[in-house]
């Protein structure tokens, strides 16, 4: 496959006459060819427009390639035209390394008439739905030489063509993953409100790899597709964010505490509801009060569970339905479930490992909880995210609500409606999150509203510290804060 040769583009002057230092001198002329490399890759490259780049190159380009040698204008549209954007396949894509970029001026006479410009870029597979797959990377110059005031590329060199960067860190976390006795690992990437990469990493049992679209369980980042489902009924007038629960639901263990009747969607999204995590973990075994309602904050996978009896009695259908219908379908999600429903896939579900990497039993479940359980892909749930990052199709009022701090926690970190809330970022940015933890489950959704970039990490083991360290600092630059959340 010729996808890396046609456009690793390295230019170099012939007959030079004054090179002369670079971009602090002339930083006007840094920014107008940083521009216009890339216009060029993304109108010519990425899209595949093929008027443009006819324009936009000169008539006698040449262009040296390290390991596919010479081609003149001619060769190289014809192969532009074939192994670039022949329509089939996967889409080849290539992105420059903003940092790597240097710009030289040349003059003649005093003018400048053409200018080398050099860096590193890299080159990817682009899949349907968006995800992209790094190829390869080489270095590269460029001359652009001005003709009739205007830049074209007219000589071309690209060389030390290598194994990209990314490749080496995929094989750095899946050494990390079998020395910590975690099989697999999903990433996905948001930005400007897009799912841009899906990346899968490992195998689902030690054994078999894990393909692009594992199923993983992702434990309690249930929680927040319940909350946005609750939300999109309350926004379409079918329920009330402060109306009664006892209406459609009381507990029976509650029936005797008429506090029972304080409880909300709003207070149970907000993790006021009084109720413990869960009613087992009491010797008692039964539901009750730890503190009046709305008086403060503790998680409860309850009071979701709580939520969902009250929602189904009143709607008279299944929380998957009503999920199904207000988020699944609108936000593009065909892979997922809240059980392990006839369609599910067993032979891409990521088996779940102990802190010692010993394998746990796969527990199935046929009916679905709102707290926990929700079983998923990265690009289902990275499709969730850019859904909620982009309103979620709620009212201007009830999105802002969504977000705003409701309950206090700590300094800097509040909880919304569905979502933890920190505070404190430069620029005055802020992230919503969720995290998700059972036994061999490890999840993390965050997303930045004002920037509407995104990452969600799952992982099928809990002996994950070390893995967590390398996403964090050297992929993707995230405080650990954000991960040491519930």
């Amino acid at each position: 496959m010729k996808i890396q040769i046609v456009f690793s583009l390295f230019f170099i002057a012939a007959g030079m006459v004054n090179i002369y230092a670079q971009v602090d001198e002339n930083p006007e002329l840094f920014r107008t060819l940083k521009k216009h490399d890339s216009l060029f890759f993304e109108r010519s490259f990425n899209q595949c427009d093929l008027e443009y780049l006819q324009k936009h190159i000169t008539e006698d380009l040449e262009f040296y390639h390290d390991q596919g040698g010479y081609q003149d204008r001619e060769m190289f549209l014809k192969n532009t035209r074939k192994n670039i954007c022949s329509g089939s396949g996967p889409k080849p894509i290539r992105m420059v390394e903003e940092n790597s970029l240097k710009v030289f001026p040349m003059y003649n006479n005093g003018k400048i008439y053409a200018a080398i410009q050099e860096g590193v870029h890299h080159f990817y597979l682009r899949e349907k739905g968006g995800a992209e797959i790094q190829t390869g990377s080489a270095k590269f110059t460029h001359v652009w030489r001005l003709e009739d005031g205007a830049w074209k590329l007219a000589e071309v060199l690209s060389y030390d063509h290598g194994e990209p960067a990314s490749i080496s860190a995929r094989a750095n976390i899946e050494k990390l993953l079998k020395e910590n006795g975690v099989p697999a690992l999903g990433l996905g990437i948001i930005k400007n409100g897009e799912l841009t990469k899906v990346e899968v990493y490992g195998t689902l049992d030690k054994t078999n790899p894990a393909p692009y679209n594992t199923i993983f369980k992702v434990a309690s980042l249930t929680k927040p597709v319940v909350a946005v489902t609750a939300l999109k009924l309350i926004d379409e007038g079918l329920m009330d964010l402060d109306e009664p629960l006892h209406q459609y639901w009381t507990d029976p263990d509650l029936r005797n505490d008429e506090r029972h009747k304080l409880l909300t969607p709003r207070l149970v999204l907000t993790h006021q509801t009084g109720f413990p995590n869960w009613r087992y973990l009491d010797e008692t075994g039964k539901l009750a009060f730890e503190f009046e309602p709305g008086s403060q904050y503790q998680y409860s996978g309850e009071g979701f569970e709580y939520l969902k009896r009250a929602m189904e009695n009143k709607f008279g259908t299944g929380i998957e339905q009503l999920a199904g219908e207000h988020v699944f379908t609108p936000a593009g999600m065909t892979d997922t479930r809240f059980w392990w429903d006839e369609e599910m896939d067993e032979s891409r579900y990521a088996q779940n490992f102990d802190k010692e990497g010993k394998k746990i039993a796969t527990a199935k479940y046929y009916r679905a909880s709102a707290a926990a359980n929700l079983l998923t892909t990265v690009e289902d749930y990275g499709r969730f995210l850019s859904y909620v990052l982009n309103g979620a199709e709620l009212s201007n009022d009830l999105f802002q609500e969504m977000q705003s701090r409701q309950v206090k926690l700590r300094e800097n970190d509040y909880f919304g409606l569905g979502w933890e809330i920190l505070t404190g970022f430069s620029g005055g940015e802020y992230a919503l999150l969720h995290t998700g933890g059972d036994p061999g489950v490890r999840t993390l959704a965050v997303m930045f509203p004002k920037s509407k970039n995104g990452y969600l990490i799952f992982l099928n083991g809990e002996n994950v510290e070390e893995i967590q360290e390398e996403l964090f600092n050297n992929r993707l630059y995230l405080g650990k804060e954000l991960w040491n959340r519930r």
